[in-house]
Formats: structure tokens, sequence, C-alpha cells
């Protein structure tokens, strides 16, 4: 846990607040950080007895060639997690230095600490993050994805739902957010993790609909707290791990096909409109091109906004700001001009599909 990386940290950091010179040993009496970096690499005698006794050592300027590689001063032992992981000495006259030791002692091995935990926190967001990864692969190893959950002390029990988050111009640390969502929705209640830089999945795991919907909640409410850009999607319940996959491209889709004002959203909703999304282009061109003409195009907005309010009159036209009668008549040129009455639910649906697959096509040629 001693590196040379945290040794030299504590080393700069706490000789600049000392003014004094400081040496730290590794757990074979080897100097691996010191102020004077002639002496890195060099064993270090009292630093060797300090090991061997777990006591300090005091070597006064009479005593300087009785340990080799050592100065006059103190030589305290780092302790970790009940063990001596190296030593720690303070260079000068001991009567001037024997007070700062237990400080020096004591803001070494906090400092140590902070490495370690932080570094735990690296590795359990790393092991997450490979779970996820293998998850959402289309034939996944189970065997990897338990030896991992095993490792970090978790374990994945349906239901599962999926979700994805996709974030613009963040300031928020990964880990600030992890640790956000991991707090509301239990360590071992989910699997949170980046599969980009802006974009987040997370697994719910083992909550009734009912504990999953406030949870899903409190996750919103929060992250519009923090002022972040962001739009959600979630999947359906499933309870196989294999679905992980269908799941991530389901919670892809609703992100894609949906205004980009909805931030959101639901993939149930917008299952009916991802079908277009999923059916042969020729065959979505030819149905499109018989349905669309140039008064579709033109009341699209009308008929998108007729859709939405469904098939309720008044609700549009004050949508719109439309006088009622104008909306009753721009539907029934609609009708008039395809053959297809909005306000017939049959027909409504086959309006709606002829938008729905437009869209998708003009999005594709945009893309191309």
């Amino acid at each position: 846990m001693l590196t040379r990386e945290i040794a030299q940290t504590i080393v700069l950091e706490t000789s600049l607040r000392l003014n004094r010179n400081i040496n730290i040993m590794d757990e074979k009496g080897i100097i691996i950080a010191s102020g004077d970096p002639a002496r890195i690499d060099d064993i270090h005698e009292g630093a060797l007895e300090v090991l061997k006794s777990g006591e300090t050592l005091i070597i006064p300027f009479n005593e300087k060639g009785v340990w080799k590689g050592a100065h006059p001063g103190i030589n305290l032992p780092i302790v970790f997690q009940d063990r001596i992981v190296g030593v720690i000495g303070i260079t000068g006259n001991p009567k001037d230095i024997q007070e700062l030791g237990g400080i020096v002692k004591m803001i070494t091995e906090l400092m140590i600490k902070e490495k370690f935990i932080a570094s735990q926190l690296e590795w359990k967001l790393r092991t997450k993050e490979m779970i996820i990864e293998e998850l959402l692969k289309s034939s996944p190893s189970y065997s990897n994805i338990e030896r991992w959950l095993n490792l970090i002390g978790l374990k994945l029990q349906e239901p599962f739902i999926t979700h994805v988050i996709q974030m613009t111009d963040r300031t928020i640390t990964n880990q600030t957010l992890t640790n956000k969502i991991e707090g509301i929705i239990g360590e071992k209640h989910g699997l949170v993790g980046f599969i980009n830089i802006n974009r987040m999945f997370i697994a719910f795991s083992g909550f009734t609909q009912e504990e999953a919907d406030k949870k899903l909640h409190n996750i919103y409410d929060d992250l519009k707290k923090l002022k972040l850009n962001f739009r959600l999607a979630y999947s359906t319940s499933f309870n196989s791990m294999s679905k992980f996959n269908q799941s991530y491209i389901d919670c892809d889709l609703a992100l894609q096909i949906s205004d980009e004002a909805e931030d959101f959203i639901s993939f149930a909703e917008v299952e009916p409109k991802a079908l277009i999304y999923k059916i042969d282009r020729a065959w979505g061109e030819r149905f499109t091109n018989r349905i669309m003409n140039k008064t579709l195009l033109k009341y699209a907005d009308t008929l998108e906004a007729f859709f939405k309010n469904n098939l309720n009159i008044q609700q549009t036209a004050d949508d719109l700001y439309l006088h009622r009668n104008t909306l009753i008549y721009q539907l029934s040129k609609i009708e008039k001009e395809t053959g297809y009455d909005p306000k017939r639910f049959k027909d409504a649906l086959t309006l709606q599909l002829a938008l729905w697959s437009d869209k998708k096509i003009k999005s594709e040629e945009t893309a191309n």
C-alpha cells in the first residue's frame, strides 16, 4: 500500500509545512521518498531497526555512524491496518523535532488511509463498469459476471430494470453522481456505472414495481436539483440477465426517437413507435410514400398534436392556439386529401405510423 508515489506525496507535503527533511522507508528499509533525492534507494539501517522492534528510534548526533544510511533525527513506524508498512524519518536535532514526530506519523498514516480508500473506491467503480460492459454484450460471460459480483459483494436478483441517463455539459464528477444514485437505490439493489463520459447505466435489482417507480422518481428529482442537463430512458421489467443487452438497446432507441425536450422516457410508452424503426426499410418507404402527400406534410404538426391529445379536438386547438373550427377544417382537409379520417381510430393509427416512418426515413437520410 505504501508506494513510491504515495510516499513522495507525503514527503513533499510534510517537508513544506515543517521545513524539515523527511524520509520514508519501505518494509525492506529502503528509502523510497526523500527531500534529499540523493538518498533515494539507499538502505536505512535505522529503519530496519524500527521495522524489527516496532518502536520509535532516536538517533542523536553522537550515534550518526552507528546506523548506516541514517542521519541524526527521529524514525517512527508507519502503521496501517495493524501492520507496520514502513518507517518515516525526520532529519535534525532530536531535541528540536521529537514533539513533531507523533504529528508527522499521524499525518502520514491518515494520508495512507485516504489514498487506500480512494484506490478502493476507484477499484470498485472500475469493477462495476466491467460488469456492466459484460452484461451489455450480446453473448456475455456469466462466469466472469458472477466472479466480479462476488468481488464487490453484490448479488443481482430479478426483476431487473435498465435505465440510461444521457448527459451534456456537466461539471459533477462520475464518483459524485454514482454516490448520489447509489445512496438512493442502495448498493445491494442495483448497479451503477458509466458507459462513456456522458452516459450512465443503472440497473435496478429486486425491487417491486412500486419501489422501482419511487426510486426512479427520486433519482430524476435529485438530478434536477443538481442542475444537470440530462435525458433519462428506462426499460420494461425483465427476469433474466440475458435480457440486459436488449433492454439497453431499447433505452438507447427510446432516447433516439423521442423528442429532445422529453427528459423522462419510458420505453413501454414509445414501443409502438419503436416498431417502425425495426421494420425493413424498403417496406417502410413504400408504406410512407403511399400515405404521405403534400397535405399530410403541411399539417403534420397538427396531426402530431391531435394524437398527443388523444384525438381531443378542443385540447388540440388550445395547444396549437387555433380556433376549434380551424382545426376541424384542417382535419377534414386531411381526410379529403388522403382518404384517412384522423378522428377514426383505425385511420388515425395509419396516419400516425406514416408520420413516424417519415421521420425515421428523414433521420436516416440526414445521418448518411
